[in-house]
């Protein structure tokens, strides 16, 4: 099977246009927050973990916005090396983000945008935020918050706010097996997110709001 045609990409485009106009939204709010937060120059380098090979219009939003390309590195599990045509000098590597191929504090700065809640169990996350904050002198990730009315992967409202079991068993049982297994989605709310950064980082809490309620979690940290 394709990536592009895998139940990730698949199951979202039922709801295309909704989850692209949403998207489109909260990103450009979470955007300037990123360029008040980061303040990059021409200088600042970027890595951008977790892009991916679906062309879809609110897909890799940060390399279709960011003006320096040529300081971005992109890396993920799909291949997305097609960015490196659409966006003149920046560097995409196939890698995992439990194991980046980078030295320590190679990059001013890291993103990774709604990627944390699709790397598995609490301790892959610990894990992945560890490494990126390893090989970046600063973080800028963000989630979905579970504490959202609907939760826009399933375009379903309330039953993510059930225990995660019990949520991941309706989720069975109505056809949604994908989204059901913990490794393909496991949401977080602000207190667990920010439980699991590292010890020598100091965070500062951004938050997204999406008609009212705060829709998307924002973890931006730096080293002490």
């Amino acid at each position: 099977m394709a990536l592009e045609e895998s139940p990730y990409y698949t199951e979202q485009e039922k709801f295309n246009y909704f989850v692209e106009r949403i998207s489109s939204r909260v990103r450009g709010k979470i955007y300037k927050s990123f360029n008040e937060l980061v303040r990059p120059t021409a200088e600042t380098t970027i890595l951008d973990v977790g892009v991916t090979c679906n062309r879809r219009a609110d897909s890799n939003f940060f390399e279709a916005r960011y003006p320096y390309s040529n300081k971005i590195t992109a890396v993920g599990l799909e291949d997305a090396s097609f960015l490196e045509e659409m966006y003149p000098g920046l560097r995409y590597l196939k890698a995992d983000a439990q194991e980046l191929p980078f030295a320590d504090n190679a990059f001013d700065v890291a993103v990774s945008w709604a990627v944390i809640e699709h790397v598995g169990s609490r301790e892959k996350q610990r894990s992945f935020l560890a490494e990126v904050s390893r090989v970046s002198k600063a973080i800028f990730i963000t989630t979905p918050n579970r504490w959202y009315p609907v939760e826009f992967h399933t375009v379903l409202p309330l039953l993510h706010w059930l225990p995660p079991e019990t949520f991941r068993s309706i989720l069975t049982k109505i056809g949604k097996d994908y989204f059901a297994q913990e490794e393909n989605l496991n949401l977080l709310d602000e207190k667990e997110f920010f439980s699991l950064l590292p010890s020598n980082m100091r965070p500062r809490a951004v938050h997204a709001r999406l008609f009212g309620p705060v829709s998307n979690l924002v973890l931006y940290a730096t080293k002490e």
